[in-house]
């Protein structure tokens, strides 16, 4: 329950720079609620009036009757008027708060740390950004007005029934206290339903977007039995969770409304008896007895809401759980990029884990001079990659240092840091757009000419004038409507035109042809020259030329050196090399 007192009130910052719409939707609110209540009472005068006339054997005050009837035409007027202008003005509110909240969770995603990523399925990620805010905002924009009008409803037909007949009034506030105590226990058995069916969804939507991201290779080794039993697993427990949440939440309404029902018996028989012995006026028992409705409808609007209400409760506490995950450490103060940048390099007894059971790299040292290739080979595993995540800073080390031109990167903005890499890597990706807006990708404000420069640089300027559009053609969202390899050569023009000073190969020959290998390696070779560069390869035979070659295993490096220098050596790269050298010739 604190928890989600606690989550509510964080919502309602989001509310508060809209205060003075939301306080004119409260008056209107208001007003329209004394409309409706005024409205039985309206009703009953012209009952009453007859009555008394008929009784008295007096000519009917037909006056008195039209009288009424326009007030209660013009408070119904009014009561219409301000719904609608409330209705209006909170849906305002409510989208500009989850507009606002969007925002700080797309400001805040950018600010996370790789890691999270790691962590956490994507597809639950983006159920997060979506479903979730989507549960908060339709709860937002359909309970907090009904709710207004359900707890000012309720007081304001109470203080009718006190005004008509004090005695039956307190009697009929017993339904309030059970019905209280009814929904209160209730939404106990049920809110942790409601937080584990989202969590299902979530689990589910990370589900889906793994299986329909690698759709075509579950195709191909027939998985589709196994997925289907996999998906089928995980719609159960949601289907499981979501019967229990809302069939345990749907009892609330069926009981709540006995209450109520048991208070108007009790009223109907009292109301009579002070009819007969003249205590109120037929008009009034009348009135009396649809403000009890007036509050028994408001308390079964609220037992109508829970679902919602608990439903939108479990997705807020997942989205604050995003928006409270610890950012990427900054500095207090960032030491400035040397002028001009060289390129050097420098590991300074390194020492990472992702696991802290579990070292990774215990103490790694070496020095790569500016505008060298180094080449970063080892088994899988090894630590290659995380030697380039620690490089960037998408990790942050546990000790140890990372000198760029001698300025320790820790000391440094990451972006600058990062904005002194380029990156062709294994997987290429491409976004949805022309084939020069993905070049551009790597410097927004380059040229037309650039993009056409860079791709000439990159070999692939003939490719993307023998295709629709050239230059202007759609990269669809999969990216599918172009090869691998061609992919491959856009991002490394996108590569070039970013003009890094240090430049990231992560196995970008290694699913490719020999021919397209080729190409590759002559756009990587034009630009790798004048930069620091770091390879990671696989196939050996693409390193040789390497100033420096890092062998890694476990990792720690175990082996450095210039091709012929390791094969002399006869250790492990010289095993690695040759049982490659014998695979190739097979």
């Amino acid at each position: 329950m604190k928890k989600t007192l606690s989550s509510f009130k964080r919502l309602m910052h989001y509310i508060d720079p809209y205060r003075g719409t939301f306080i004119l939707v409260l008056l209107l609110t208001i007003v329209t609620l004394l409309m409706n209540t005024l409205m039985p009472y309206l009703s009953g005068l012209p009952t009453t009036e007859i009555s008394r006339n008929i009784q008295q054997n007096e000519t009917i005050n037909f006056d008195y009757v039209f009288k009424c009837l326009v007030a209660i035409i013009v408070v119904g007027l009014i009561y219409s008027g301000t719904q609608l202008a409330s209705g209006w003005l909170m849906a305002n509110v409510v989208q500009s708060a989850m507009r606002d909240l969007r925002e700080d969770i797309e400001r805040k995603i950018n600010r996370l740390p790789v890691s999270y990523f790691d962590r956490n399925k994507q597809g639950n990620i983006l159920s997060r950004v979506t479903n979730d805010v989507d549960a908060v905002s339709n709860a937002m924009q359909q309970a907090i007005i009904k709710l207004v009008n359900a707890v000012l409803g309720i007081l304001f037909a109470i203080a009718m029934m006190f005004y008509i007949n004090p005695l039956m009034a307190v009697i009929s506030m017993i339904m309030i206290p059970a019905s209280l105590w009814i929904s209160r226990k209730i939404i106990q058995v049920s809110q942790k339903d409601f937080q584990s069916m989202q969590n299902a969804l979530g689990e589910m939507n990370g589900y889906v977007q793994e299986n329909i991201t690698g759709f075509s290779i579950l195709k191909l080794y027939g998985r589709e039995k196994e997925t289907a039993e996999g998906f089928h697993g995980v719609n159960h427990t949601l289907r499981r969770f979501g019967f229990r949440a809302n069939f345990v939440s749907s009892t609330m309404q069926p009981l709540v409304q006995l209450t109520a029902y048991a208070t108007y018996i009790a009223m109907a028989v009292l109301g009579s008896w002070n009819v007969i012995t003249g205590v109120i006026l037929v008009g009034q028992l009348q009135a009396f007895i649809q403000y009890i409705w007036q509050v028994s409808q408001p308390m079964g609007e609220i037992t109508q809401l829970s679902g919602m209400i608990q439903s939108a409760s479990a997705s807020t506490k997942r989205v604050f759980e995003i928006l409270d995950e610890l950012e990427e450490r900054e500095n207090e103060f960032d030491e400035p990029l040397p002028e001009p940048v060289s390129g050097d390099v420098v590991f300074d007894h390194v020492k990472f884990s992702y696991d802290p059971k579990k070292p990774l790299i215990e103490d790694l040292s070496f020095e790569v001079k500016a505008g060298e290739t180094v080449a970063i080979v080892g088994p899988t595993g090894a630590g290659k990659t995380t030697l380039i995540n620690l490089l960037m800073r998408f990790y942050d080390i546990d000790s140890g240092r990372i000198l760029i031109d001698g300025v320790n990167t820790q000391d440094m903005n990451r972006s600058d840091v990062r904005s002194l890499f380029g990156m062709v890597l294994q997987d290429a990706w491409l976004y949805e757009g022309t084939i020069a807006d993905n070049i551009r990708f790597g410097r927004l404000e380059s040229t037309d000419y650039e993009v056409v420069d860079a791709a000439k640089t990159a070999n692939v300027d003939h490719f993307i004038r023998t295709m629709p559009g050239g230059y202007e053609m759609k990269i669809n969202a999969e990216g599918d409507n172009v090869s691998l390899g061609q992919k491959q050569l856009l991002t490394i023009a996108r590569a070039i035109i970013s003009d890094p000073k240090i430049l990231i190969l992560d196995e970008a020959t290694s699913s490719v042809d020999t021919r397209l290998e080729g190409l590759i390696q002559k756009a990587m070779d034009r630009v790798m020259q004048g930069r620091t560069s770091f390879v990671i390869a696989h196939r050996l035979s693409t390193i040789r030329d390497a100033d420096l070659i890092l062998v890694m295993k476990e990792g720690q490096i175990i082996e450095h050196g210039t091709h012929e220098s390791l094969l002399a050596q006869g250790g492990f790269y010289e095993k690695l090399y040759n049982s490659q050298f014998s695979e190739e010739a097979e």
